[in-house]
Order: structure tokens, then C-alpha cells, then sequence
């Protein structure tokens, strides 16, 4: 693939910080040396997790967003490598696959001026390339019989994971989307905004349920529009930790009811959670425990059939946190998958 560059033995080196007595993830993760062909290449690997990045904040641009969600993969991956590889991390079996990089591109993209419409419409239409991107590597993970982790970039890319899901099932998979937005918004060329509504409007999605809404910035055609697809369900975070008419507990089984009768996507979009860097950071979001007890939780189910953590966007200052962040989400997906 054009895009797509592998994780490479001297990468994996560089970022290693070995300290005797220990014994880091890195160290037992496996990587892939030669691609010719995603499915054939990962089919026989003895592994059940193949975990790849996504540098590109060309959806968010297109969104009129914050940009830096390209930076997540690498703030990741130097916390993920250097965690202890012990019975708990189970490193041996995740496949680190390598990242989808869109740079040259997106130095061109992000200097237009998306005042002009001309403009708006030539990022959007980019991110379509995106889409096909990750449609086809989720695509052939799902199929080899392995379950992708997908982390960086804007929201936008859960088209491309629902989709390349429901290619690889051969049926319509649901999603369980843990965030303070619908991005169910028109459909208008692709964006981080729309992902979902693309996915429903092409016969990819089928139930959908979106975890903690934030009542502030959801407009009211987007409620009615939710409110006439009963095949979609959401609750707001202020419902669940402001007013406390639901309960986190209670709404976790109530969505799990909605999503896993057959394979579903589980979506965290790191807007939802309080004071992380993303392309639109809350001071007033659901707290980093609760979305580590969501990920177990969901983790846990057998038709759990991909994690995608999206939107952060770290800075040189903040980069340590975001990767702490992502890698414990990655770790305790891990985990309940396993038990």
C-alpha cells in the first residue's frame, strides 16, 4: 500500500528504554518484515491484536478543527513499547503493523484557506483516500481472524473501521461510540463530522449508540434526525454525571444490549474525556477511569470486533500524557478481550 509504512526492528530499538531486571512490551511485541499482502502476511501469525496508526488530521481540517491528531501514533508508541511485559500486558499477542502517513499531502491541504468553498470541497475529497485506506487494512485484519486496534488521527476514520468491518462480516456491524459528539452530521464530502452518517447512509452501520452527548454541542436537527432512526440510541453526559437522572453503570448495559448482538465497533474519541488534548478538549468530560472501565467493559464481549482511539492531539509538552492515556486504553481493551 501506498500509504501504509511497516514498523520497522530499528524503530522498535530506538524507542525500547531496557532497564534490567525488566522486561518491556516492546521487547515481545511482533512485527511484520516484508508486505505484500495484509491478509496472507498476518493469517498464520500466532497473534490476536494487530495494532496500527493513523497520522493525519486532514478529516478534523476538513471539519473546520483543531489539527495535531497526526501526532498521537508516535506519542503512543514510545509509552506503549516501554510498559512492563509481564502476564498482565500479554505483549506476544499484539502485532504492531506499522502507520498510514499522509504528510506531503497534508502540508499542501492544511495551507488552503477553507473559507472558500473550493477549498472545504478539495480536503474532503482527500479524505475519501483516507477512507479506502483504512477500509482495506481493517478490512484484512477482520478477515485474517484478528482484531485491529486503530489509533490516531481525526474521527473521520471510523467510516473507514465500520465499513472495512462490515466488508470483512459480510453483514452490517453496530458501534458503540464513546464520545461528546454524534458526527452523524450531513453528508456534505467526508469530514470528521459525518463518519457515522456515511457508514448508516451507505449500508455499513446498523445500530449505533453514542455514550454521553454533551448537550451544549449538539444542534437540535441532529437530535430530531437521532430521535427518528431507531436504530439509533444516545445518552447525554449531562443526564449521567451532571443532573444524574441515569447511571454510567446502567447505560453501559443499556447501550451493550443495543450493539452486541452481532460484531460492533468500539469508537473513543478522546474529546470525550476531561482536560486531554484533542482537536476539542473539555474542561468537563467524562474522567479517565470511567473511560478505561467503558473500554473494559465493552472489551469484554465476544462480538467486540475493533478499538479505535481517536482525536487526541498531543503537543511536545503533553505528548507523555496523551501516550499514558492511549496505552492504558489499549492495555485494558487487551485484557477483557482476553478474559
Amino acid at each position: 500500500m501506498e500509504h501504509l509504512t511497516l514498523f520497522t526492528e530499528k524503530e522498535q530499538q530506538l524507542l525500547l528504554k531496557k532497564r534490567t531486571g525488566e522486561t518491556k512490551f516492546g521487547e515481545h511485541v511482533q512485527l511484520t518484515t516484508n508486505l505484500t499482502n495484509i491478509y496472507d502476511d498476518i493469517v498464520n501469525l500466532d497473534v490476536d491484536f494487530v495494532l496500527f496508526g493513523i497520522k493525519e488530521d486532514i478529516g478534523v481540517y476538513g471539519n473546520l478543527g483543531q489539527t495535531g491528531t497526526y501526532k498521537a501514533w508516535e506519542a503512543t508508541l514510545k509509552v506503549l513499547l516501554n510498559v512492563q511485559s509481564n502476564s498482565f500486558t500479554q505483549a506476544k499477542r499484539v502485532l504492531i503493523l506499522g502507520h498510514l502517513e499522509y504528510s506531503d499531502k497534508r502540508e499542501e491541504l492544511l495551507t488552503l484557506n477553507t473559507s472558500k468553498k473550493k477549498n472545504l470541497n478539495k480536503i474532503r475529497k482527500y479524505t475519501e483516500t483516507i477512507d479506502k485506506d483504512v477500509t482495506h487494512i481493517v478490512s484484512s485484519i477482520i478477515k485474517a481472524g484478528k482484531i485491529p486496534i486503530i489509533i490516531g488521527g481525526g474521527h473521520n476514520n471510523a467510516y473507514g473501521n465500520i465499513k472495512g468491518s462490515a466488508l470483512a462480516n459480510n453483514e452490517r456491524v453496530n458501534v458503540i461510540n464513546f464520545d461528546a459528539h454524534s458526527d452523524f452530521r450531513a453528508e456534505e464530502g467526508r469530514h470528521s463530522g459525518n463518519g457515522f452518517s456515511y457508514a448508516y447512509a451507505e449500508g455499513f452501520l446498523k445500530n449505533y449508540f453514542v455514550f454521553g452527548l454533551h448537550e451544549n454541542y449538539t444542534s437540535d436537527t441532529l437530535l430530531k434526525t437521532m430521535k427518528k432512526v431507531k436504530s439509533i440510541k444516545y445518552n447525554t453526559y449531562e443526564a449521567i454525571e451532571v443532573r444524574k437522572e441515569l447511571d454510567f453503570n446502567s447505560e453501559m448495559k443499556n447501550a451493550l444490549t443495543h450493539v452486541s448482538e452481532k460484531p460492533f465497533g468500539i469508537e473513543i474519541d478522546c474529546d470525550a474525556i476531561k482536560n486531554i488534548p484533542s482537536s476539542a478538549m473539555t474542561p468537563s468530560g467524562f474522567s479517565v477511569k470511567k473511560a478505561r472501565r467503558f473500554v473494559n467493559y465493552f472489551g469484554k464481549h465476544e462480538n467486540a470486533t475493533y478499538l479505535h482511539i481517536c482525536e487526541a492531539a498531543p503537543t511536545q509538552k503533553t505528548e507523555t500524557k496523551v501516550g499514558k492515556l492511549i496505552t492504558y486504553l489499549i492495555t485494558d481493551f487487551i485484557r477483557a478481550h482476553g478474559n
